[in-house]
């Protein structure tokens, strides 16, 4: 309800929630699920809440996680919409947004690296993601391009490349 930074930003609470205080999945569980959430279309936040209701309760779990991730910061933006307009030009007001960009960037960052570690994204394969944003910043290359190209390279990576344990 109060993060700023969107669903990335709420990566290290869900985290800590589903895997660790309440135990609903194992970490790599929730990687999987995250990766899914990434390349559906929604809100990241209200996917991935979606998953995990569903998982533990099924269709009434992901309604209800769905809902009470959505309408706490419904609310919110709702209340302050209606009295921004007050605020627009106060120079304190601009200041603290200035003040909060940079930290939801690292809000944004931190989970980033912490998943890349959890996927085992490293120095040998860690030019997948730099090609990926590079071909859709510089080339305008469809994102979904890239997500199709990397799920169907990491599909024949998984099953003729490396090895099985």
């Amino acid at each position: 309800m109060v993060t700023f930074g969107g669903g990335y930003a709420m990566i290290p609470i869900i985290e800590t929630e589903v895997t660790e205080k309440h135990q609903w999945m194992k970490k790599e569980e929730l990687l999987d699920l995250i990766a899914i959430a990434q390349s559906c279309p929604g809100v990241f936040a209200i996917n991935i809440s979606t998953f995990i209701g569903y998982k533990l309760h099924k269709r009434k779990g992901a309604a209800c996680a769905a809902l009470a991730t959505a309408l706490p910061s419904f609310f919110i933006i709702l209340i302050i919409a209606m009295f921004f307009q007050q605020f627009e030009d106060n120079k304190v007001v601009a200041a603290i947004f200035r003040g909060i960009r940079p930290a939801v960037v690292a809000l944004i960052a931190v989970p980033t690296f912490n998943l890349a570690k959890s996927a085992k994204i490293n120095l040998s394969n860690c030019w997948i993601p730099i090609v990926g944003a590079l071909a859709i910043w510089a080339l305008g290359v469809s994102p979904i391009i890239i997500i199709l190209v990397a799920g169907l390279g990491g599909y024949v990576y998984g099953q003729y490349v490396q090895p099985t344990e």
